[in-house]
């Protein structure tokens, strides 16, 4: 590994400290680095707030040896005013010297001008160092950026003999009390969770961050025709609630029912979506809703629990068309993360 690699793979690390709270702006880290040795390093901490290279140069304790320094970052350093000033502008300001960069950014309002403003004040750039690992640390970024939509993660579990619930629809554990916490862990990383009628109807799930530290998610379901009750813990206040139906729009701070065209109503819902920025969603079921997204190619990665357990006859569980990226055991569940290779410029 070269040293330009191993200091982009520190602000890689760095950047993932800002999982679950930057959305929609990207993971980013920042390293500072003068002869060798690293003398300053930030992250993204929270959206609205300063970014990754702000922060690794607030914590330098002498600004006069940045002339002969390389910043590293892992994503091109923003050209824009949004919630902060930018970054470019802090940069040279500083006079340092180098910059290298794994990610050029897509969005259109970054798009390399960044790296030219850089550039164009005399300042050598360095850009594609670890550009793999860094597309996927802000998978869902990218995503949203150039799919325009929310980056979709499916997540299910199945018993061994396959099925998803009993005939009955009962559900609930099917996977083990480790399982369900790194359930509880992923809702924190990801903007939005999301089930269908008969799941919200049967199980009453609560969908928020309780067997983990973290925020909680925008809830959303699909119940076309309004038939759920009020009374679930979906609509109860403890978070947003996006209520999607073919029927009515009603737009309140936290149960926001919102009217789509039924002809093609996934992807109206995914678009919609998009457009309250939404940066990634995760599809907890029950099979019928996993399927839609299925057979629709809406998916980006499919996270399948198997247990040891067996139903015997139920609900049978989706079957999902993807390579193999992970496998793991969490006790005596078998974890399988797939990732879609069959549609994978599907915009909504």
């Amino acid at each position: 590994m070269t040293p330009d690699e191993l200091f982009m793979l520190r602000c890689l690390e760095l950047a993932t400290r800002g999982r679950g709270f930057v959305s929609p702006n990207p993971l980013v880290g920042c390293v500072v680095v003068h002869n060798g040795r690293i003398i300053g390093e930030g992250w993204h901490q929270k959206y609205g707030e300063a970014h990754a290279e702000v922060n690794a140069l607030a914590t330098l304790a002498d600004t006069s040896k940045l002339a002969e320094s390389t910043l590293y970052v892992n994503l091109e350093p923003c050209a824009h005013f949004g919630k902060t000033p930018p970054c470019t502008n802090k940069i040279v300001e500083m006079k340092i010297r180098r910059v290298v960069v794994a990610n050029i950014d897509t969005h259109p309002l970054v798009a390399g001008k960044g790296i030219q403003i850089l550039r164009d004040a005399g300042i050598e750039v360095v850009t594609g160092v670890l550009e793999k690992e860094g597309r996927e640390l802000n998978k869902r970024f990218f995503t949203f950026a150039e799919q325009q939509r929310p980056y979709i993660i499916l997540k299910w579990a199945q018993t061994a003999d396959h099925f998803l619930a009993r005939e009955n629809y009962e559900s609930r554990w099917i996977s083990n009390e480790y399982s369900r916490q790194r359930v509880h862990q992923w809702r924190s990383y990801e903007d939005a969770v999301l089930v269908g009628t008969k799941t919200a109807a049967h199980d009453n799930p609560k969908l928020t961050v309780r067997l983990w530290a973290g925020r909680n998610p925008v809830r959303v379901v699909l119940d076309r025709f309004l038939r759920l009750t009020p009374l679930l813990h979906l609509f109860d206040g403890e978070a947003p609630t996006l209520h999607y139906n073919v029927l009515k729009h009603e737009e309140r701070p936290h149960h926001a029912k919102v009217r789509v065209d039924e002809e093609h109503f996934v992807s109206h819902v995914v678009h919609d979506l998009h457009q309250r920025h939404v940066q990634s969603v995760l599809v907890e079921g029950g099979a019928q809703t996993l399927q839609l997204f299925l057979d629709a190619g809406l998916w980006d990665e499919a996270r399948v629990f198997q247990s040891p357990r067996s139903f015997g006859k139920g609900i049978a569980a989706p079957v999902v068309r993807g390579r193999v990226a992970a496998e793991e055991m969490i006790f005596d569940d078998r974890l399988t993360t797939y990732v879609n290779t069959g549609f994978p410029a599907r915009k909504a």
